[in-house]
C-alpha cells in the first residue's frame, strides 16, 4: 500500500545496500592498491576524484595532467623526486695545447616517481686550455690571443692533478691581475645560456674587467700568460676568446697591472 512503511526485511536489504555504495564511494587508489607509472588506462578505481565528482578515477602518473586522479591519489601515491649523487671531479682538457672541454658526470640514485621533480643534467662540460703536453712539454707559445674562462674555474683547478708542470718550484711563482676595458665583443657572448658558459653574457663593452694570471696557465721562462699585453701600452688593441664558445671573442685595450684583482666577481676571470 502506498506511503505504508516498509518492513523489517526491506529496511535491511536497504542499509545493507546503503552500506555497499558507502563502503564503494570511498574507494581509491590505497583501497585498490593501485599506483601505477606513466599512463596506464587499467589502473583504475571506483570513487571520488580529485575534482569533487563521482565515478571512475585513476592512479596512473597521468592523471595529474588530466585531472581525474582517485581524492587519495597524493597520499597512496607519494611524488618522490629524482635524487643524483654528488658531481665527480672535473677531468682533464679532452685536448692538450688546444681550447677544448673538461666534463663531469653525476650518476642517479633514485629515480622519479609518481610524477616527482625529474633529474637534473648528469653531465656538465665547460672550457678549458692547458699548456703543456702530456710528455709536459710547453705549448703556450702557439696561443696569440688572451684565452679566458670564469674565475670560478680556479676553485676546481687541482694544482697537481691538473697541471704537470706545478711543482714545489712553481708555487713561489706570484699569481698577478691585468685590467683590461672591452672594446668590441661577438654577439654570440650575449646570447649564450648553456649553463656552463652563462658567465659569458656578462661580458659587455666599455666595461673593466679583471684577469687573473696563474701559475698553470704561465709560461715556464717567463712566468707570464699569453695574451696578458705584458708590453702594450693603453692604446694597443688586444684579442681575447673565451674557452667554451669559439665564437665569442672581441678585443680590449690593458688598463694596468695589479696585484689582486678588484673587480666584481661577474666581470672576474682567469686566463687558461
Amino acid at each position: 500500500m502506498m506511503g505504508a512503511r516498509a518492513g523489517p526485511g526491506m529496511g535491511l536489504l536497504g542499509l545493507v545496500t546503503l552500506l555497499a555504495l558507502w563502503h564503494r564511494a570511498g574507494a581509491g587508489c590505497a583501497e585498490e592498491g593501485r599506483c601505477c607509472p606513466g599512463r596506464d588506462p587499467t589502473c583504475v578505481s571506483t570513487g571520488w576524484r580529485v575534482n569533487r565528482a563521482y565515478g571512475t578515477c585513476f592512479c596512473d602518473e597521468a592523471c595529474q595532467l588530466t585531472g581525474d586522479c582517485c581524492y587519495d591519489y597524493a597520499q597512496a601515491c607519494p611524488a618522490l623526486p629524482c635524487i643524483v649523487g654528488e658531481w665527480t671531479p672535473w677531468s682533464g682538457c679532452a685536448e692538450q695545447c688546444k681550447p677544448n672541454f673538461r666534463m663531469r658526470t653525476r650518476v642517479i640514485q633514485q629515480e622519479p616517481k609518481n610524477g616527482g621533480e625529474p633529474c637534473p643534467p648528469l653531465e656538465e662540460k665547460a672550457g678549458c686550455l692547458e699548456y703543456t703536453t702530456y710528455q709536459g712539454q710547453n705549448c703556450g707559445n702557439e696561443h696569440v690571443p688572451a684565452f679566458i674562462t670564469t674565475s670560478e674555474y680556479n676553485n676546481e683547478r687541482k694544482k697537481r692533478a691538473v697541471n704537470p708542470r706545478w711543482s714545489s718550484e712553481t708555487e713561489d711563482w706570484g699569481s698577478y691581475c691585468v685590467e683590461f676595458k672591452t672594446e668590441t665583443l661577438s654577439p654570440h657572448c650575449s646570447v649564450e645560456s648553456r649553463p656552463y658558459a652563462r658567465w659569458m653574457q656578462y661580458l659587455r663593452e666599455g666595461y673593466t674587467v679583471c684577469v687573473t694570471c696563474q701559475p698553470p696557465a704561465m709560461h715556464t721562462g717567463s712566468h707570464r700568460c699569453s695574451g696578458d699585453g705584458v708590453d702594450a701600452d693603453g692604446n694597443k688593441v688586444l684579442h681575447w676568446q673565451a674557452v667554451g664558445n669559439p665564437l665569442c671573442y672581441g678585443t680590449w685595450k690593458k688598463v694596468q697591472q695589479v696585484e689582486k684583482c678588484s673587480c666584481p666577481l661577474v666581470h672576474s676571470f682567469i686566463f687558461t
